[in-house]
């Protein structure tokens, strides 16, 4: 079974940064690693992904600001977040899509920003 472990949020003020780590457990070998968010009342939505190849891929809102990366041996994939703003307050998710198309998702964190 494989899980993923969420770690790195909290509160922050506006402007300031921070960075989410997931690792997984257990020796799998990935497709795709992402972050995803959901804030109160809307529906969770991509943040970033990055591919086995290393190709990213970010939503619009946060382009510039965020930047995701993996550690392979690690088993790791990261989120640094920069100039965070309220509108980045949300539970952040990690999600894995392995070679066999499953998908795995971590239990969340919550990032909140005061202004």
């Amino acid at each position: 079974q494989v899980q993923l472990v969420e770690s790195g949020g909290g509160l922050v003020q506006a402007g300031e940064s921070l960075r989410l780590s997931c690792a997984a457990s257990g020796s799998i070998s990935t497709i795709n690693r992402g972050w995803y968010r959901q804030a109160p009342g809307k529906q969770r939505e991509l943040v970033a992904t990055i591919t086995r190849g290393g190709a990213t891929n970010y939503a619009d809102s946060v382009k510039g600001r965020f930047t995701i990366s993996r550690d392979n041996a690690k088993n790791t994939v990261n989120l640094q977040m920069n100039s965070l703003g309220p509108e980045d307050t949300a539970v952040y998710y990690c999600k894995i899509l392995t070679i066999t198309g499953v998908s795995y998702w971590g239990q969340g964190t919550q990032v909140t920003v005061s202004s």
